[in-house]
């Protein structure tokens, strides 16, 4: 009897180290493949802060929950399983769905800038829209539609490094770094857009300082939250430039992806003191290019009407 219960604590001991090293798999791996995901991550903090630039400053909080929760929704209802089964069923057809989803942020950015010059369509349908809730849920949707697409590309870039763990493994790292990584993201989402409360609430301080700097921020914010409405433009452009040039290379279409591979690397040496910084813009800003061609097709193909005789 005795003998049986020294076994069976040694039993309970061997499992509890096995789940301990698991956790410890698990952690390491949460950490390496979000730090893969972080350009992503300051992309979709880019593009989120215009979908409530312009609507009443009280639902500005409420809309980013909203926001949050179906960018929840989508990485751990839909990506994390639609992953999971891919890389185990379909590891083929990862790549090229992910290119149609960069293909979709580049026609998006492509048709944001289309309508800057031209005033679109949509601007049109954002103006016959006079009930808040119904323009409310429309800023939602379409937010929660470019973040699906952001989205997918981060836990694609987490899942590439896991490849080594087992899929309970995977599934547990992808859910935390889906976690983490909208916590963060909307975090500093709700930071920025309540900027100019907090710069309201500084001005009635006492303090020249506070007052001062209060008053500076509040000027500040339009002028912010414009910048990054632009930066979400150019960001869905590099983004999307960036996977459709992955996935030519993954299929050995190389004679895009080496020349903007070369021409980054070109930029390296000649700027050594900046030379990692110099790579990362000469590639993002020849991948936005890449973008902004891929875009302003699939723009031209919907947009185009055929002329009546």
């Amino acid at each position: 009897m005795a003998g049986g219960l020294v076994a069976l604590l040694d039993d309970i001991a061997a499992i509890a180290k096995l789940a301990a090293a698991s956790l410890d798999d698990v952690a390491a791996a949460s950490a390496k493949a979000g730090s893969k995901a972080v350009g992503v991550v300051i992309d979709d903090t880019a593009v989120t802060p215009r979908y409530v630039t312009g609507l009443s400053p009280a639902r500005e909080l409420p809309i980013i929950w909203k926001i949050a929760l179906g960018s929840l929704r989508n990485k751990l209802l839909f990506l994390l399983p639609a992953a999971l089964l891919l890389s185990a069923f379909a590891p083929w057809a990862i790549t090229p769905i992910l290119m149609m989803g960069g293909a979709y942020l580049c026609f998006e950015a492509s048709e944001k800038i289309l309508e800057a010059f031209t005033g679109g369509h949509h601007d049109e349908a954002a103006a016959e829209i006079t009930d808040p809730k119904q323009l409310e849920d429309r800023q939602v949707a379409g937010a929660i539609r470019t973040d699906l697409i952001l989205s997918g590309e981060i836990m694609a870039i987490a899942l590439a490094e896991l490849a080594d763990q087992s899929l309970v493994n995977q599934a547990i790292a992808l859910a935390l770094v889906g976690v983490a990584i909208t916590v963060g993201v909307y975090g500093v989402v709700a930071l920025i857009v309540k900027m100019d409360d907090i710069g309201l609430a500084l001005a009635q301080r006492e303090g020249a300082g506070a007052q001062a700097f209060g008053r500076g921020l509040v000027s500040a914010m339009p002028v912010i939250l414009k910048a990054l409405g632009i930066i979400g433009t150019v960001a869905m452009l590099w983004v999307g430039g960036q996977i459709i040039v992955h996935g030519l290379e993954h299929f050995h279409l190389t004679p895009l992806p080496e020349w903007i591979h070369h021409a980054s690397l070109a930029a390296r040496a000649a700027l050594p003191a900046i030379g990692p910084v110099a790579e990362w813009v000469v590639y993002a800003a020849l991948s936005a290019v890449v973008g902004i061609v891929i875009g302003g097709v699939i723009v031209g193909l919907l947009h185009l009407k055929p002329k009546k005789h």
